[in-house]
């Protein structure tokens, strides 16, 4: 079976009323996939201890943000006031994505029912994001002795400035993202591969774009493993998206990226990233084709889409 990677912390942090991060739409994936007994195993992630983040974060950053001492200009900036529930959420999470690399290198495919944090950098967070876990989470797949590259291919529709950063030095970890050009953050550092779309790009000039780039890429920089962040904020509803990428561009996008995977024989593990509505019931559905992609693609024996979505 498929193995996801899922906490109930990860809705559970207190934010201010009207805050516009999608704080229940973890816990609404998880009950759709219970729901509809898709054929999941599901994993339950520990906290990533502090010490591990100064693998790539600035040892200041980490230890104000750890005690609460982070000015509060800094915290405006990541989005969210600080608790002890946020930091406990935070680790919890990273530990997750780790987590699921190691599934994704032992199975073949795994999945993180979070994650995406890539708008932190190594001394700062920004955009809801307080650590990177991509780039934690690929440093780490570095250590296993099957993987000596690792690619980053980022489809949340912001651009991943933070992974951009973080990785600018480095030639084991390749960062890919696309994204809408006219967007957050304002400042896009160079990626290693960046594809930047115009506002209102519809599914099949978006799939015309990312795919054979994809392909380019994994030809172009022989990777041993993808991590992939999955973001649906590319839909032509999401509220901070400006892209017009229908329910089923976003299934061919992720059936795209499993199938050069498979392809290539390329562990991937893959995080839900970005999604944005008011109404975050609306969100399950689509964060859902990422599970029913890597079921079709990996465990073809076991898939089956339920009806009416």
């Amino acid at each position: 079976m498929l193995s996801v990677v899922y906490h109930p912390i990860y809705s559970d942090f207190p934010l201010p009323d009207g805050h516009r991060y999608p704080l229940q739409k973890y816990q609404l994936l998880k009950a759709y996939i219970d729901e509809h007994a898709l054929p999941v195993v599901s994993h339950l992630p520990k906290p990533l201890h502090p010490d591990a983040l100064t693998a790539i974060h600035d040892p200041d950053y980490v230890n104000a943000l750890i005690t609460g001492t982070l000015p509060l200009v800094k915290m405006r900036r990541i989005g969210f006031p600080w608790s002890a529930a946020l930091l406990q959420r935070s680790l919890t999470s990273l530990g997750g994505t780790v987590l699921t690399v190691d599934k994704a290198i032992e199975e073949g495919v795994a999945i993180h029912l979070t994650g995406g944090y890539h708008h932190a950098h190594y001394d700062f967070g920004s955009g809801f994001c307080l650590f990177n876990d991509l780039v934690l989470a690929a440093d780490h797949a570095l250590k296993s002795e099957d993987v000596d590259k690792v690619l980053i291919v980022d489809c949340d529709v912001h651009q991943g400035d933070g992974t951009a950063t973080l990785a600018a030095d480095r030639d084991d970890i390749v960062t890919f993202s696309v994204h809408c050009e006219k967007n957050f953050p304002s400042r896009k550092p160079d990626s290693d591969i960046d594809l930047p779309l115009e506002r209102r790009t519809n599914s099949d000039t978006y799939l015309d774009a990312f795919v054979p780039t994809l392909e380019l890429a994994i030809a172009q920089h022989q990777p041993d493993m993808i991590i992939y962040d999955a973001g649906v904020d590319i839909h032509e509803e999401d509220e901070l998206g400006y892209l017009s990428v229908s329910q089923q561009g976003i299934a061919e996008r992720d059936m795209a990226v499993f199938h050069a995977c498979k392809r290539h024989h390329l562990p991937v593990a893959a995080v839900i990233g970005g999604g944005y509505r008011t109404e975050q019931t609306a969100l399950v559905p689509l964060h859902a084709e990422l599970i029913h992609s890597a079921l079709a693609v990996f465990y073809p024996h076991l898939s089956e889409k339920p009806n009416n979505e």
